[in-house]
C-alpha cells in the first residue's frame, strides 16, 4: 500500500505574490532534512506539500518527527494514496486505517474535494466511507461532535488520499525568508527560547557567548553548545562565537562605580555583538530579556544598553513571565540543561546592589576611565567560532 506524507503550510497561504518563495524555502529545508533517510520526492500543488518516498525502507516514525521541527509547516500526516474512485477508497481505507480503528470506539469521516469533477460531493463520501469503516469494525459508532478520531478523505487532481488525525506542525515562517540575527546566548533560560522565537519567525541564527576564564568554566561553554543544539533542530545550523571577556569585565571591576558593573558589562556585550553582527551579515540582535525580571531589564537600563546599539534589538520574550518562558523552553526540551549549575560570566561578577534606573548620561560618566575600543578590539580579535549542528 503506497504512503506518502502531506505538509499544510498554514501562514504562507497568506503571503499573496511571494507566497512562492516561502514555498521555495520550506521545500529546500524539508529536502535537506530528509536527505539521509532515502530518495524523496517534495511536491506541491493546491496548497498542500507532498513528500512521496522512493525507497521501500523510508523510516516515516523519523520522518514525521523530523517535519514537527520545521518552521512554516502549519500541520502534517501520515496518508494513504488511492486511485480516484471509490471502489479503491472504500477497499483502502478499513484497511490502511486497521490499527487506528482498532484501538477507538467513535469516529467521523470527514471530506475535501478539490477536484470539483469527482463524481461525489462530499457528504455523499463520507456517507460512503463511514458505512465501509462500519461494516469492518462493528465495535465502532459515529459521533460527529465528539469523536475519538477524524478520518479525513481528500479528493485531489491526481489522486485521493485517506488519513487519521493531523499532526500540529512548529507554524511560524521558513527559516531564512526573514534574514539573518545574532543572539546573544547565556547558559540560561530565556535567551535559548528567544532564539527559538525568532528563527520560527524566519530569522537565520547567528549566536554570540561571552566566556570569562577561570571564572566560568569549560562545562559552562558545552552547556551553551548543547543549548544551541536543542535549538538548531528547528532553525538549522548555528555559527557560534565564542568571546573571551575576562580582561573587560576586571577592567570594569578596576574602573567603575560597583553599581553601574552590570549595566557597562552589558554595554561592552552589545557593542562586541553588533560588530561582529555587521561583519556577519546580520541584521540584528536577539536577547532574552523580560521586562522587569532582573535589574538590567527595567526599562532605563534597556534603553542605556541600546545607546551603544547600531542595530535593531529584537526581545521577544519581553513581555512574558517566567512560567510562560518555562513552557517553550521545556517544549523545545532545553529547560534540563538550562538548570545545570554552571555559572555564566553574567552571574559571576553581578554587583551586590546594581542601579535599576540610570539617567541619559549615566552611563557614559561611569565607563569614563575605561579604555574600551583597545578592550573591544582584543575581545574580538581573540573569538572562536564554531558551527552548532
Amino acid at each position: 500500500m503506497k504512503e506518502i506524507i502531506l505538509i499544510k503550510d498554514g501562514e504562507l497561504s497568506l503571503k499573496g505574490l511571494n507566497r512562492r518563495q516561502f514555498e521555495d524555502k520550506m521545500v529546500a529545508t524539508i529536502r535537506r532534512r530528509l536527505k539521509d533517510l532515502g530518495k524523496v520526492s517534495v511536491e506541491r500543488a493546491q496548497s498542500t506539500i507532498y513528500i512521496k518516498p522512493q525507497d521501500d525502507d523510508f523510516d516515516f516514525n523519523e520522518a514525521l518527527d523530523r517535519m514537527g521541527r520545521i518552521f512554516g509547516i502549519a500541520a502534517f500526516s501520515r496518508a494513504c494514496v488511492c486511485e480516484k474512485n471509490m471502489d479503491d477508497i472504500l477497499a483502502r481505507a478499513p484497511e490502511y486505517l486497521e490499527d487506528t480503528l482498532r484501538s477507538i470506539k467513535t469516529f467521523k469521516v470527514e471530506a475535501k474535494r478539490a477536484d470539483k469533477a469527482f463524481p461525489l460531493k462530499s457528504p455523499e463520501i463520507c456517507r460512503e466511507v463511514g458505512g465501509a469503516i462500519l461494516r469492518a469494525f462493528p465495535h465502532l459508532r459515529v459521533d460527529v461532535h465528539n469523536p475519538d478520531e477524524v478520518i479525513t478523505v481528500e479528493v485531489r487532481d491526481y489522486a485521493a488520499y485517506v488519513r487519521a488525525g493531523q499532526i500540529k506542525g512548529a507554524g511560524g515562517l521558513p527559516v531564512g525568508t526573514a534574514g539573518r540575527a545574532q543572539v546573544l546566548i547565556s547558559g540560561g533560560i530565556d535567551s535559548p527560547v528567544a532564539a527559538y522565537t525568532m528563527a520560527k519567525r524566519g530569522l537565520v541564527l547567528n549566536a554570540i557567548h561571552f566566556a570569562s576564564p577561570p571564572y566560568t568554566s569549560v562545562r559552562a561553554e558545552q552547556k551553551v553548545r548543547d543549548l544551541l543544539g536543542r535549538v538548531a533542530r528547528y532553525s538549522g545550523v548555528i555559527k557560534l562565537a565564542i568571546v573571551p571577556f575576562t580582561e573587560i569585565q576586571e577592567e570594569i571591576g578596576k574602573h567603575c562605580p560597583e553599581d553601574y558593573f552590570t549595566l557597562i558589562m552589558r554595554r561592552m556585550m552589545m557593542r562586541i555583538a553588533c560588530r561582529v553582527s555587521e561583519s556577519d551579515g546580520c541584521l540584528g540582535l536577539i536577547t532574552g530579556e523580560s521586562l522587569g525580571q532582573v535589574a538590567s531589564q527595567t526599562m532605563p537600563a534597556i534603553a542605556a544598553t541600546d545607546e551603544v546599539c547600531t542595530m535593531p534589538v529584537l526581545r521577544p520574550l519581553i513581555g512574558m513571565d517566567k512560567e510562560e518562558i518555562i513552557a517553550i523552553s521545556k517544549k523545545i526540551d532545553a529547560f534540563d540543561i538550562s538548570i545545570l549549575p554552571y555559572e555564566d560570566c553574567c552571574t559571576v561578577f553581578t554587583p551586590k546592589h546594581p542601579h535599576t534606573k540610570p539617567k541619559k548620561g549615566q552611563c557614559e560618566l561611569a565607563e569614563q576611565n575605561l579604555d574600551i575600543e583597545p578592550l573591544i578590539e582584543r575581545a574580538i580579535a581573540g573569538i572562536e567560532y564554531s558551527y552548532i549542528e
